[in-house]
């Protein structure tokens, strides 16, 4: 009896040997690791936050064979920050608290990043943002936090400079919608329009939720300025674009990244023409890698990509890219999360399909470029009239 048990227990290890080392080196049971997304998936930015989940999720999910390969199971954590920062930093420490998760996507606003970065950096988690401008993201010394996109001193002289050398504009007003991007971007564009020898006629903020600019757009009919520079997002300045033309002021309206959204053409309708923004995303479906991209993305979610959705599936690429070398660099194993933070940063090398990868010491992109659009047309996105790079 008891060489007939032996008999059955080396069956038995060799069956469970086989089950271990079968499918293609798959382990028998795979580690789950969680890559979360945070943007606005509610609320007035939702076209672009759930642009950049998408985006995201397209991503995860074409590298999920990939890492099954290595015994691990990689899913996504979407979150809604909603576009507030007490929501992201709520979210942030959720995700802090779920030890699956390894790395973060997002977010859309600046003023939500800033706040929830200091949790992920707490965690140790990597964060990789495919849409904050804002100075500060990357100017605090923190080692979690990267971007893949262009910073608000780049993108704001950028604008001033097509202002004053393209449009020809020398005086000027300035509008803000008083958040951390709408008037970081804003005085970026003030401070480089003025030293390049414009001069700001007006400089007024606006709220959040507004409806009628009649009274900030009655000071600019005042002051006949040559062009009206907008710092803020789409659902306010779709509306200011629609007023501003009922006041019969036909002049350029510019603003940044915040109005590269097909809803601004919805909410502004035929007004839109004339309108310009610099953004720090292209629309690069009209590339052949990029058309063929786009149309997989059209075929799997049933709508057309925005240009964010681009960015938000080489930042999910980024973090992957970084969780894959930290994987190999822990000896197959599942790594720490200081670890995958760690190989984030020391990405030099990563091609996307909108844009180069490679961070300096501050987590920002030494890619990274800025593009300037142009509103012909009641019809998004607009065309492409001038590109700047840092390198």
């Amino acid at each position: 009896m008891k060489k007939v048990l032996s008999m059955f227990s080396v069956i038995a290890l060799l069956s469970a040997t086989a089950i271990g080392c079968g499918g293609g080196g798959q382990t028998a049971k795979e580690e789950t690791i969680k890559i979360a997304t945070q943007s606005p998936l509610s609320g007035n930015s939702a076209t672009l936050g759930e642009a950049i989940k998408l985006g995201a999720q397209m991503a995860l999910e074409e590298n999920k064979e990939k890492f099954k390969q290595m015994g691990f199971n990689i899913e996504l954590l979407p979150m809604d920050d909603q576009g507030d920062p007490k929501k992201g930093v709520a979210n942030a420490q959720q995700i802090g608290a779920d030890q699956s998760v390894l790395g973060v996507v997002g977010h859309l606003n600046s003023g939500v990043a800033i706040p929830s970065s200091v949790v992920y950096e707490k965690f140790k988690l990597a964060m990789v943002s495919p849409a904050n401008t804002a100075i500060e993201i990357t100017e605090r010394g923190m080692k979690s936090v990267n971007r893949i996109c262009a910073r608000d001193d780049f993108q704001g002289p950028a604008a001033a400079a097509y202002a004053l050398n393209d449009l020809k504009a020398k005086n000027i007003f300035v509008i803000q919608d008083k958040t951390a991007y709408g008037q970081g971007l804003a005085d970026n564009f003030k401070s480089a329009a003025e030293k390049m020898g414009a001069n700001i006629v007006g400089y007024e903020g606006i709220t959040i939720g507004e409806k009628d600019f009649n009274g900030v757009l009655n000071q600019v009919a005042a002051k006949k300025p040559d062009l009206v520079y907008f710092g803020g997002l789409y659902a306010e300045g779709g509306i200011l674009v629609k007023q501003a033309r009922e006041k019969g002021l036909n002049i350029p309206i510019m603003g940044g990244d915040g109005l590269d959204s097909s809803t601004i053409v919805q909410i502004a309708g035929d007004s839109i023409k004339n309108t310009f923004y610099t953004s720090v995303a292209a629309d690069v479906s009209k590339s052949p890698k990029g058309k063929e991209w786009a149309d997989a993305y059209e075929k799997k979610f049933g709508k057309k990509p925005e240009s964010f959705s681009f960015y938000g599936y080489d930042a999910m690429g980024v973090l992957l890219k970084g969780l894959e070398d930290a994987i190999k660099q822990n000896g197959n194993k599942k790594p720490t999360r200081e670890q995958v933070m760690n190989a984030v940063r020391a990405i030099q090398d990563y091609e996307g399909v909108a844009t180069k990868v490679a961070f300096d010491e501050k987590g920002d992109n030494k890619y990274a470029k800025v593009f300037i659009f142009k509103f012909d047309n009641q019809a998004y996105p607009g065309t492409l009239v001038g590109e700047k790079s840092k390198n």
